[in-house]
């Protein structure tokens, strides 16, 4: 799973700027998106057998396009090639690699944040039912969802210093040390002060 969430943040921008070709609202390429990324998590464990990453993250985006305008109106041209477009394993050794700061940022969000992602993303719930759990409409759970990941996302580029080629895909990244598991030390109770805790 953190695998898969490591390589859609790579081509992430790439999917974006095809999508937004093909739509002609940005807002309806950025909710296409959403779901394409919410369908990737769903078939998981069809990931640990692909070949070809990027060519199976652009299937899954095109068919939720296809799904999502076929009883609108005609679709854009699709590039003929667009299924052979070579992965770039440098890069994407990069990306794998990025995935050693996802638990610690994941670790620093806000509490709110953090369950969105979890629940969402990484445990697949449909975002109607995260509404129902959380007393919510649905379209503010959307919106508390995409929130939550862009605050991942922006906690990801300060904190493991993500940069970006003239593309807009990740190049490098300063890897974070692991959290500390530390043997609990049974006079740091006593020693420690209270922590009030905030109610979301």
């Amino acid at each position: 799973m953190k695998q898969l969430v490591s390589v859609w943040t790579r081509h992430e921008p790439e999917l974006r700027g095809w999508l937004r070709a093909r739509t002609p609202v940005a807002s309806e390429a950025e909710d296409i998106l959403q779901d394409s990324f919410i369908k990737a998590l769903r078939q998981g464990d069809r990931f640990r057998g692909v070949e070809q990453p990027r060519a199976w993250l652009f299937e899954i985006t095109r068919n939720t396009l296809i799904d999502r305008l076929r009883a609108h109106k005609p679709l854009a041209p699709m590039p003929p090639d667009w299924e052979e477009i070579p992965d770039e394993p440098a890069q994407l050794e990069t990306v794998d690699a990025l995935v050693a700061c996802l638990p610690r940022v994941l670790s620093e969000l806000d509490a709110r944040d953090r369950e969105a992602i979890e629940l969402c993303d990484l445990q697949g719930l449909p975002q109607a039912e995260f509404a129902r759990l959380k007393g919510l409409t649905l379209p503010a759970a959307k919106s508390r969802v995409q929130r939550a990941r862009q605050r991942m996302r922006e906690s990801m580029a300060l904190g493991c210093q993500v940069s970006f080629d003239p593309g807009g895909r990740v190049a490098d990244f300063v890897p974070r040390p692991a959290l500390a598991t530390a043997t609990p030390d049974p006079t740091s109770a006593a020693r420690a002060s209270p922590i009030p805790c905030n109610t979301p």
